[in-house]
């Protein structure tokens, strides 16, 4: 019996001593507090929606406007590109006169006073006559209808010009008529 007491005496010292146990409590500081969700006014969001639809509104007009300039200075440009062209049969017949021989030197003079009215004219409206015997050949500008192996003239020189090439700012009206020394 002696040993029953002992067990005995070790159960209740086990009962009557507290068990510490390992609780965590959660600070009621560290719980994520729930985000207030602001209240979406209707009228507020309509105000929105119509602001934005205006600012939209207003860029695309801006942009009209833009395009419209571009679109109006570009048509000013190919109308003038468009009048020179059909100009440049007189200049090549005034040129073929000039080129003619002829015993009036009235008849000469005249051509030739027309000749450089005409020049003046295409001075004025911005127009640039290019194409010259002994110029470098370049293929946005010249048209190459004949090549010629000749020594007295560089690779890529243009050796006669058969027509000559006009522009106005950046487009071309006619390309040069050239023939190209190899």
């Amino acid at each position: 019996m002696a040993k029953n007491e002992q067990n005995e005496k070790k159960v209740t010292d086990q009962e009557t001593t507290p068990v510490e146990e390992e609780t965590t409590e959660v600070p009621q500081s560290e719980e994520a507090p729930e985000a207030p969700q602001p209240e979406v006014n209707p009228w507020e969001e309509k105000y929105n929606a119509e602001h934005d639809a205006r600012l939209r509104i207003a860029a695309e007009f801006d942009n009209f406007r833009k395009r419209t300039v571009k679109e109006k200075e570009a048509s000013y440009g190919n109308g003038k590109a468009d009048a020179v062209a059909k100009m440049l049969p007189v200049y090549d017949n005034l040129e073929r006169a000039l080129n003619q021989q002829t015993q009036d030197a009235a008849y000469k003079k005249g051509v030739e006073m027309t000749m450089n009215e005409l020049v003046k004219i295409f001075t004025a409206l911005g127009v640039e006559i290019f194409g010259a015997p002994g110029d470098t050949f370049d293929p946005t500008l010249h048209n190459a209808v004949m090549h010629i192996d000749s020594e007295e003239h560089e690779e890529n020189t243009i050796a006669q010009v058969f027509q000559k090439g006009f522009k106005v700012g950046d487009k071309v009206v006619r390309f040069a008529m050239v023939q190209v020394a190899n």
